[in-house]
């Protein structure tokens, strides 16, 4: 039964069914999230903070100075925290989690780990400015300095990428894949010929992407005006469809063939690159470095690293829906609890309780229009029913479902045991080049044909005793010139694997 049904879950049907839904339902929660039609200043948490401290509020002076030297250390206590404290103490040694082995996956862990710092130096930036008095206006918080319509425009976008790179890298993956002869031999040889699935990712990427971005940003279709009302949504359903889509972001990841360990030789190639991996030379400073550095990144580490960053936007998501409240976000309730927006920047700057409800707006007419105000606001057909807190955290238990099979899973069967740590892959991350002094280089030019004959038989004696001899000037002509017993010695080199001779094929993760 497990067997059956675990084949039906990770199916290549499946995957892509997955994929594919999820990229389908982002569209629809913004479309039906009345946050994104939304004047008002945007704000996440934590995340906001970041943005918030690099890019906007710079007092001018000197702050500016102490603030990009503040986030640039910020940064770099981050990478540096993120590989040797989380990724290698805390991932690698305490949790001991096959997917963490060696190098693989540091990169993401690092980004993560950058943004933990961010938030933190932020709030010791905020300290400075307390102290100094009279700041209060450039504090850093989670609110963005965008509006909340923009700032959703470019998260939509965002996680179109994610989830475009991510449904096209499970649809290759199924296609290059014999042992599934569904798909038929000769949808695998087109896909396979030549550059077709490269020539065949920018295409679709840049003609599906900019009808996205103009259909997004200009508001070119509006979505109130194509449903017609039909089948509206209320806070519960949208947290409801919100916590879905977690669900789908975690059964992508869980659908992996090599999930929870991820240590199998299956190559994800990246999108629109012949290539399963990508490598950089790190610049190599013989003063502060004594190797050098190749920094190798997989296509299956680049998928789960978007997918991860889309997560993030999902959890802001579904965040908003729990705690959507009209009035926070300069929208009021009308007939039916439709949701009306308000657009005028004028009436945004003195919004209160009395100015923010259907009565006020729809008796009082606007100066400059000689119209209600009502008349100027946008009409959504996304409803608000006032449900309360609890019902609407009601939607989160799938979620928390999901997390807690993604941890089980990686609890009990993706971590080494205490016996077998250390017993993780070679394979590094970052492909280390070893310089060897000019002492070493002597040694191995010096080499005599006596070390060299030892270092050769040495795994001939441990495989086969019988291969011991004592070698004397007087047999050692004999040994060179005999046919038979050169026979009798080579012959079981054939089946000698020593492990400089072992080829590790798996590829790193990272």
């Amino acid at each position: 039964m497990g067997k059956y049904f675990l084949y039906y879950f990770q199916h290549p049907w499946s995957r892509i069914l997955i994929a594919y839904l999820v990229t389908f339902l982002n569209f629809l929660i913004f479309a039906e999230d009345p946050i994104s039609h939304s004047h008002t200043e945007a704000n996440m948490i934590v995340v906001g903070n970041c943005f918030t401290f690099v890019t906007n509020k710079y007092p001018g002076g000197g702050w500016n100075i102490f603030k990009v030297i503040l986030w640039l250390l910020a940064i770099l206590t981050g990478l540096f925290a993120g590989k040797f404290f989380f990724h290698q103490r805390f991932f690698g040694h305490l949790l001991r989690l096959k997917m963490f082995r060696d190098d693989h996956g540091s990169w993401m862990t690092m980004f993560f780990s950058t943004i933990l710092f961010l938030y933190i130096f932020s709030h010791i930036y905020n300290l400075f400015l307390l102290m100094a008095g009279g700041m209060s206006a450039y504090i850093i918080n989670e609110y963005m300095g965008i509006r909340n319509e923009s700032f959703m425009k470019v998260a939509a976008v965002g996680t179109w990428m994610g989830d475009f790179v991510t449904a096209w890298m499970v649809t290759d993956m199924m296609l290059q894949d014999k042992q599934y002869p569904e798909w038929g031999k000769t949808a695998r040889d087109f896909w396979r010929r030549g550059h077709t699935r490269i020539i065949l990712f920018w295409t679709v990427l840049f003609s599906l992407t900019s009808v996205v971005v103009v259909v997004i940003t200009t508001d070119w279709i509006s979505w109130d005006k194509l449903n017609r009302g039909f089948l509206p949504s209320d806070e519960v359903s949208r947290a409801f469809l919100a916590s879905f889509i977690l669900v789908f972001d975690l059964l992508i990841v869980m659908q992996d063939w090599e999930f929870p360990h991820f240590m199998g030789d299956v190559d994800v190639n990246l999108p629109g690159l012949p290539t399963a991996h990508l490598q950089f030379r790190v610049p190599y400073f013989q003063r502060i470095f004594k190797e050098e550095y190749h920094i190798h990144i997989t296509g299956k580490w680049f998928n789960y690293g978007i997918i991860f960053l889309v997560l993030i936007l999902d959890l802001n998501m579904w965040k908003n829906q729990i705690f959507y409240k009209p009035s926070a976000y300069g929208q009021y309730i009308g007939p039916g609890q439709k949701i009306y927006t308000v657009e005028d920047n004028e009436s945004l700057q003195n919004l209160n309780k009395t100015t923010l409800t259907w009565e006020w707006r729809s008796n009082n007419t606007d100066p400059y229009s000689n119209k209600s105000y009502v008349d100027g606001d946008m009409f959504l057909h996304s409803r608000f029913i006032g449900a309360s807190l609890d019902v609407k955290c009601l939607a989160f238990i799938p979620s928390l479902m999901a997390f807690a099979l993604f941890g089980f899973f990686i609890s009990f069967f993706g971590r080494f045991k205490k016996s077998e740590q250390g017993m993780e892959n070679k394979d590094k991350t970052y492909t280390r080049i070893k310089r060897k002094s000019p002492s070493e280089h002597s040694k191995e030019m010096g080499m005599t044909i006596e070390n060299l004959q030892a270092v050769v038989e040495e795994p001939l004696y441990l495989h086969d005793p019988s291969l011991i001899s004592l070698r004397t000037k007087e047999n050692e002509t004999s040994y060179c010139h005999s046919p038979t017993l050169v026979n009798k010695t080579m012959r079981p080199m054939s089946h000698i694997e020593t492990s400089e001779d072992r080829i590790h094929t798996e590829d790193p993760i990272s």
